[in-house]
């Protein structure tokens, strides 16, 4: 029995193949028409010496040919690489290098960074172009549309790199079937029951008729590429923006009747309720809303609910390093959380001490988040990092990717944020999602990043970027009043500084990075330091 991503794909084709697979601005794809094309695609590949084990590499932007691309590199056993088209050439030659790519297919618009980023890497011996001249559709024209391909296994390889929110991005491996159980779809993210075999998942379209989902997140990142292949997987159409337009993903919700928006946190959720307020469009056929991978604060929750009254909401928690360890649902008549996102674990997650030891319910200790079970087998070609990342806790094995959360007295969990990201200010802890979530609950704020800067007296202080809504008035001193209304005073901004614009990764992931360099290019006397601050 093999949990291959490529088997699981084929058969839904099998039992589905008239049925609508993909749609993508004017580009719609049936289930048969998305096999023939990734098979031919294959063909390609194969032809220029991508097999089992080869590693190709994927610079495109949401589109049909992006799908076709990972399923075809999943058909060859080959292992796809996630290359963020926002890169350098130098960042872009980062990952090629380090993760062995042998072939590359790219957007045309990014062929000056794709073929700088490659020129001289010995391993590349072959650059696929979408767009442009057309060496793509030409490709694909001359290749055999035939499911020809050999036996697969769940041991095959599956990379994801990870979106450096705080350094260089680093590939985490999986076997096939270890990341369906966390990711796919192979354990029911809401029972706990693992599918009984590979053909359970297509098994349910049938019973469903194909429930749409509209993927908002780039194709480079696991948010979007996993709810794509699970919804493929149970012969759920997909439909894609090429780039995010909140405006543009309600036009597509009513042009093609999407049940199901999978998002990513605060940057795209508020995004998008607002531009749903403002044209009141058609959201009749919406009754999920998914969010994962970044805050979804409470007032940006209460906003969606607000508007879509009859609209689920789910906040998942997971990693590129965990999969999905646990769920937060919210509907209108749900009890608001207190303090940070409130998430119930799965049955193979944990919250551990400092000396790996597991932390009860009621415990008031912050401590690490931790996964057994289905978990990847580390990172591609760094030993020191890998052994890092696990832990063994009670005989069993766990990976830690550095989540810090409290264990609440009634089995939930309450999520602090990213240990690389926390604040040491005065010896006091301070996560940013914490103060983030505080700020954005002000409703002159759009947008926030909170970081950490250096200081002589407190090791470190609590420092914002903020992006204000057109036209708001408040000033720092209002906006530091707000705060401490629902945080501790240490863990209040002591500087903010106001940006037009608040930037994140191309997924709609913090970066911090770039928080960190607009503070410090900024010298202080220039930043919104409010006197109140102090304490």
């Amino acid at each position: 029995m093999a949990y291959n991503i490529a088997d699981l794909f084929e058969h839904a084709v099998d039992k589905f193949p008239d049925r609508k697979a993909l749609a993508c601005g004017d580009e719609l794809r049936s289930f048969a028409e998305l096999e023939a094309r990734a098979n031919r695609l294959a063909h390609h590949l194969a032809a220029r010496g991508v097999g089992t084990g080869s590693h190709v590499g994927m610079c495109l932007r949401n589109s049909v040919e992006a799908i076709e691309t990972m399923l075809a590199v999943y058909k060859l056993r080959a292992v796809l690489i996630n290359v963020n088209f926002r890169y350098t050439a130098r960042e872009m030659r980062y990952v090629l290098e380090n993760a062995d790519v042998v072939a590359v297919v790219y957007e045309s618009r990014f062929a000056p960074q794709v073929q700088e980023a490659a020129a001289g890497l010995a391993l590349i011996t072959h650059l696929l172009e979408v767009g442009g001249g057309a060496h793509y559709e030409a490709a694909l024209a001359a290749a055999s549309p035939e499911r020809d391909f050999g036996e697969r296994s769940g041991d095959d390889l599956y990379i994801l790199y990870t979106g450096g929110t705080t350094g260089m991005p680093k590939g985490v491996m999986w076997r096939h079937e270890d990341v369906w159980r966390t990711l796919g779809g192979g354990i029911n993210f809401v029972t706990g029951e693992p599918l009984p075999d590979e053909w359970a998942q297509s098994g349910m379209g049938e019973l469903t008729g194909g429930l749409t989902r509209l993927c908002l997140a780039p194709l480079i990142h696991g948010n979007a590429q996993w709810a794509a292949l699970m919804a493929l997987f149970s012969g759920d159409p997909v439909v894609l923006l090429t780039h995010f337009d909140p405006h543009d993903a309600w036009r597509a919700i009513e042009r093609h009747k999407v049940n199901v928006v999978v998002l990513i946190g605060d940057a795209m959720a508020r995004p998008i309720i607002e531009a749903y307020v403002d044209k009141q469009y058609d959201a009749s056929s919406v009754f999920a809303i998914s969010s994962s991978a970044a805050l979804f604060s409470q007032s940006v929750k209460n906003q969606v609910l607000e508007a879509l009254p009859n609209a689920v909401l789910t906040d998942s928690l997971g990693s590129s390093e965990t999969g999905f360890m646990g769920m937060g649902m919210i509907t209108k008549d749900a009890p608001p959380a207190g303090g940070g996102p409130r998430i119930t674990l799965n049955a193979d997650s944990i919250v551990i001490d400092e000396d790996d030891r597991p932390i009860p319910p009621g415990d008031e200790r912050i401590g690490r988040l931790a996964r057994g079970g289905h978990i990847p087998l580390g990172y591609y070609k760094d030993e020191e990092r890998t052994g890092r990342l696990f832990v063994e806790v009670d005989g069993r094995r766990y990976t830690v990717p550095g989540d810090f959360a409290r264990h609440e007295p009634d089995g939930t969990i309450t999520l602090l944020g990213r240990g690389n990201t926390c604040v040491n200010t005065g010896g006091e802890k301070v996560f940013p999602e914490e103060v983030e979530e505080a700020l954005m609950s002000h409703p002159d704020v759009f947008d926030v990043l909170v970081i950490g800067l250096p200081d002589e007296t407190l090791g470190q202080r609590v420092a914002a970027v903020v992006e204000l809504r057109p036209g708001a008035g408040t000033d720092a001193h209002a906006l530091v009043a707000h705060a401490r209304t629902g945080i501790a005073g240490y863990k209040v901004p002591k500087s903010i500084w106001f940006v037009d614009k608040v930037h994140r990764l191309a997924t709609g992931k913090a970066d911090y990075r770039w928080a960190g360099e607009h503070a410090t290019a900024h010298p202080q006397e220039d930043a919104c330091a409010p006197a109140s601050a102090t304490s």
